[in-house]
């Protein structure tokens, strides 16, 4: 119950922030709260929204299942051989600070338009820090586990199965809360570079036509999308760790 309230008193706090910036600036600045609900009630009522919000969802889906199977499956191959992680840990780490925008290019000419370079995008964001979740989280594991499954003569598969993937899963899942906002990101960035459907190529519409109510509305779905899928996979986590 504390935790309710303090969470109605944040957002009554942002609301009311929000609220003050908007009478600071101005109307053509910065859409009132109301303002941006009634735009969001509006939108939400025609097909046309409803047609981006599923090639955004479309997109997201196919981004984050393959930032996360991608990203379990190097993760626990360089968590397991150790030395493989050791090298390659710093060369992820540049590799992800990389300002991922200047690679657009690349990735057009790669994937072309469309889905493919949208969801290429998103993994791009996502992958990495799965990875290095899953890494970390077997090379903080137990020895135990591992001598326990050498004495069981468990082959590496099953071993990976049935010892490793259960004793990380919850790290796992917080590895997986940080890439869904990341993959989520990046797959947005692609559809305001090179789209022309999605929430992306809706901001950007909307950006360029000096549309605020239109931009704030996008974003505020977006932040409620967002907090409330963050917020279920936070629950999740505390669960398995509790357990």
């Amino acid at each position: 119950m504390k935790r309710v309230v303090d969470s109605l008193l944040v957002a009554l706090v942002i609301v009311a922030c929000w609220q003050c910036l908007h009478w600071a600036v101005g109307n053509s600045s910065l859409s009132s709260p109301w303002s941006t609900v009634q735009a969001l009630v509006q939108m939400l009522g025609t097909a046309a929204f409803w047609d981006n919000v599923g090639e955004t969802a479309r997109a997201l889906a196919y981004a984050l299942v393959i930032a996360l199977a991608g990203g379990v499956t190097l993760g626990v191959l360089l968590g397991v051989n150790r030395l493989s992680g050791v090298v390659a840990e710093p060369i992820l780490l540049n590799l992800y600070s990389l300002p991922k925008v200047t690679l657009y290019p690349l990735v057009l000419l790669v994937f072309g338009l469309g889905l493919s370079a949208k969801v290429a995008f998103g993994v791009m964001h996502g992958l990495i820090p799965i990875l290095m979740f899953t890494m970390n989280a077997i090379r903080e594991m137990r020895p135990v586990y591992l001598r326990a499954s050498k004495t069981m003569r468990l082959s590496f598969a099953r071993t990976i199965v049935h010892v490793v993937l259960p004793a990380i899963f919850p790290e796992v899942v917080s590895g997986l809360r940080l890439g869904f906002s990341l993959t989520l990101l990046g797959v947005l960035i692609g559809e305001m570079f090179a789209s022309q459907r999605g929430l992306g190529y809706l901001l950007t519409s909307a950006m360029n036509l000096g549309d605020i109510r239109t931009i704030m509305a996008v974003a505020l779905f977006l932040t409620v999308f967002a907090l409330a899928c963050n917020g279920l996979l936070m629950m999740a986590d505390r669960r398995l760790k509790h357990r």
